[in-house]
């Protein structure tokens, strides 16, 4: 298997949204008729709008970028033309991990021959996944690095999980969790974290054989939280629920290329990565899933337990310079702000307490991307 190796870290995004109907703030089947407008003038697809599972949602990417601010003004581009072909239509984007009351048996799934035997395949778990993330590309040098970047980024999957968690509510109830999208997802059977690794030699035999016992019928079929992506010559950070504004996925957009930049100077210096338990990493990823930012994660083999708000503080500050070098000092900025003003399922249930009513919660998604201003900034 071939890694296409990066011999920068270049950044990738690919976002996902529901459409809503302004009558009703319900999500609706309308992706093909507008993804057909947008196509028009590109021939078969529009480069960078794309289909997801269910109708009632669209994916935008960007293309391979070098910078945070560009990657930004590659996605507001493609966004600007979905948002008008929308409007005519009286439909608008909805942000955030999940819809707030829509139901998964209500949507219509995207007819196309993949979505189709992947629904037949999976069944319940996938019709149920009426999720939306955000997954980041970071370009690395090599396979082997791919491998050993995926194991230690997952001591900072949390950090991800926590600042774009906005997933609270689910069919019209409060699940108790800041994101429930991490956990509807992890019902996919190839989905979670991924497993430590030695190097590209085993992910090649782990690819393997998954696909020859019928596991899989490629990588793209590989659904965990971080991935090498060997097309791409990334790794591919797929935690995080889709959030509420574009200063909020640069945010951590900053984030996720300072880390993957740092790591891989780290690595082309001779050092070894640091690591931590299969455990410890998945009580983490728990704690972040269940609490958000409210939340003391282990942080050593040990058992030491720090707030999580202190660990996004020691890994700003880290990466600093790094930031002033990538030329996205003011995005990573930001991850300080989601800290102090808190994430969006915080501001999901505030505005639920003050109104008791979820199409204000709709509401307040729609508000603040059009604005691109998290309530309380």
């Amino acid at each position: 298997m071939k890694f296409n190796a990066s011999p920068r870290n270049t950044l990738g995004i690919e976002v996902e949204s529901g459409i809503v109907d302004l009558s009703t703030l319900a999500l609706v089947p309308r992706s093909d008729e507008v993804l057909t407008e947008l196509a028009e003038p590109h021939g078969d697809e529009h480069p960078k709008a794309k289909h997801e599972f269910y109708q009632s949602s669209i994916e935008v990417i960007t293309g391979i970028c070098e910078t945070v601010p560009e990657a930004g003004a590659d996605l507001r581009a493609t966004f600007d033309e979905v948002d008008e072909a929308l409007a005519k239509r009286g439909l608008v984007l909805q942000p955030g991990g999940l819809h707030p009351f829509s139901a998964w048996h209500e949507l219509s799934v995207t007819d196309k021959e993949r979505y189709r035997n992947f629904a037949e395949r999976i069944q319940w778990p996938a019709r149920r996944s009426m999720c939306h993330g955000i997954h980041y590309h970071v370009g690395v040098q090599s396979g082997d690095a791919s491998v050993a970047i995926a194991n230690s980024l997952a001591i900072q999957l949390p950090l991800f999980i926590a600042l774009s968690a906005s997933s609270p509510f689910w069919h019209g109830g409060d699940t108790g969790l800041d994101s429930s999208r991490t956990k509807v997802f992890e019902a996919m059977p190839t989905n979670d974290l991924p497993p430590l690794l030695s190097g590209w030699g085993e992910f090649e035999a782990l690819m393997q054989v998954l696909i020859k016992g019928g596991a899989i019928e490629s990588v793209r079929e590989l659904w965990w939280d971080i991935r090498p992506h060997p097309g791409f010559g990334t790794v591919e950070l797929r935690m995080s629920d889709s959030m509420h504004t574009m200063r909020e996925i640069l945010a951590l957009a900053a984030l996720a290329q300072c880390l993957v930049y740092d790591m891989s100077r780290r690595i082309e210096a001779g050092e070894t990565l640091p690591s931590l338990h299969h455990w410890v990493l998945k009580e983490n990823k728990w704690r972040a899933a269940r609490f958000g930012l409210d939340t003391n994660l282990i942080e050593n083999n040990e058992g030491d337990n720090r707030p999580i708000g202190e660990l996004i503080e020691l890994t700003v500050n880290d990466l600093a310079g790094t930031a002033e070098l990538l030329g996205c000092a003011a995005q990573l900025a930001d991850v300080r702000r989601i800290v102090a003003h808190g994430n969006g399922a915080t501001r999901q249930r505030e505005e639920f307490a003050r109104s008791g009513d979820l199409r204000t919660v709709v509401e307040l998604l729609i508000r603040e991307w059009e604005t691109d201003t998290p309530t309380g900034w």
